[in-house]
C-alpha cells in the first residue's frame, strides 16, 4: 500500500497532462488579448496605443517576439521599444508564444505561433484601429527569427485557421536575429535536414519585406558575415534591407540592462528613423518620449 502511495504522483503525471504554464504578465499597458490557445495555454497580446487612439483610426502596428533560444524568455523585453512606438502613433503589441521550457515544443510552433499574431492582429484590424496593410514584426534573438520568419518563410501555418487573411509581416525590425538555421547557422541542431523550411535566410525571394537588422561585432552567436550575406541576399532581390553594426557589442547589446542605456537609445532611434523611411511614422524622433521609457518611465 505504501508502495502504490509512493508512485501514485509519478502515474498521475504520466497519465493526465502537464497544467498550462503561460502565465499572464505584469505589463502595464493599454489591453491585453488572447490571440491564440495552444498546447493547453492562453498565449497573450500585450497591446500598447497611441495617446487618444480611436477604433476608426487605421494606424501602422508591430508585434514584437522576445528572444530565449526558443527555450524561454518574456514579452516584458520589449515593453520599452512598444511603449516608445505607441507614443509615435503605432499601435505597438508584445507577444507571448510557445518555448521548450514551458510547453515542450520546437521552433516549428514558434514561428507558427508567430504568424498565428500577426494573423490575428490582420483579422483584427477593424477594432484594433490597424491599418492590415501596416503590421511589422520585430524581435530580438529567437524572437528575431520568429519575426524574421513571419515576413519571409512561407508555410508554417497553424492548422485550422484562416488562412485567407495573411500572416505575413509587412516590414521587420531585427535585432541580433537568428535567421540562418543552415549547417553553419544557429540552431541547427534543432532543425538538421528541415532547416530550409525555417531559416529565414534560405528562402528570400522577390517581395520580402523591408527589414532593419541591429547586430554588434563581437556576438558570438550571429557572425558580421550572416548579416552581410543577409543583406546581399536581400539586395539582390531589390528589398529594402538595412543593417546597422555595433562595434564591439556582444549578443544581446539591445537591451538596456545589457548595452547600456545609450546604446539602447541609440538602436531606437535608428528603429524609428527606420519606419519613417517606410512610412509608418512621421517627424523627428521624440527624445522626451524615448528617454522617458528608460528603466520603464512614462510620461
Amino acid at each position: 500500500m505504501k508502495f502504490f502511495a509512493a508512485i501514485l504522483p509519478l502515474l498521475l503525471a504520466l497519465i493526465w497532462p502537464a497544467a498550462a504554464e503561460t502565465e499572464k504578465a505584469d505589463i502595464d499597458c493599454s489591453a491585453v488579448e488572447i490571440y491564440k490557445k495552444a498546447s493547453g495555454d492562453d498565449l497573450f497580446l500585450y497591446i500598447f496605443n497611441p495617446e487618444d487612439h480611436q477604433a476608426s483610426d487605421q494606424r501602422p502596428a508591430i508585434v514584437f517576439f522576445f528572444g530565449g533560444g526558443w527555450n524561454g524568455g518574456t514579452p516584458t523585453q520589449f515593453e520599452q521599444h512598444a511603449r516608445y512606438l505607441a507614443s509615435r502613433g503605432m499601435v505597438a503589441m508584445c507577444a507571448d508564444y510557445r518555448v521548450k521550457s514551458r510547453q515542450g515544443t520546437t521552433p516549428y510552433e514558434c514561428v507558427k505561433d508567430g504568424k498565428s499574431a500577426i494573423r490575428w492582429v490582420r483579422s483584427n484590424a477593424g477594432r484594433l484601429g490597424v491599418d492590415p496593410e501596416r503590421i511589422a514584426a520585430g524581435g530580438g534573438s529567437a524572437g528575431g527569427h520568429v519575426a524574421a520568419a513571419t515576413g519571409i518563410v512561407p508555410g508554417l501555418e497553424e492548422e485550422g485557421e484562416d488562412t485567407a487573411v495573411s500572416a505575413s509581416a509587412n516590414a521587420l525590425a531585427l535585432f541580433n536575429p537568428v535567421y540562418d538555421n543552415g549547417p553553419d547557422g544557429y540552431g541547427h541542431e534543432r532543425v538538421a535536414d528541415r532547416y530550409k523550411e525555417i531559416s529565414p535566410a534560405h528562402n528570400i525571394r522577390k517581395g520580402c519585406p523591408p527589414a532593419v537588422v541591429f547586430l554588434g561585432t563581437r556576438d558570438k552567436l550571429i557572425p558580421v558575415a550572416t548579416a552581410e550575406s543577409f543583406q546581399s541576399k536581400m539586395e539582390e532581390v531589390g528589398a529594402k534591407s538595412v543593417l546597422h553594426l555595433y562595434e564591439g557589442q556582444p549578443h544581446g547589446f539591445f537591451n538596456e540592462h545589457k548595452g547600456g542605456a545609450e546604446t539602447f537609445l541609440d538602436t531606437v532611434r535608428k528603429m524609428d528613423a527606420f519606419f519613417v523611411e517606410i512610412g509608418y511614422l512621421e517627424g523627428a524622433v521624440d527624445e522626451k518620449a524615448l528617454k522617458a521609457v528608460l528603466k520603464g518611465k512614462k510620461e
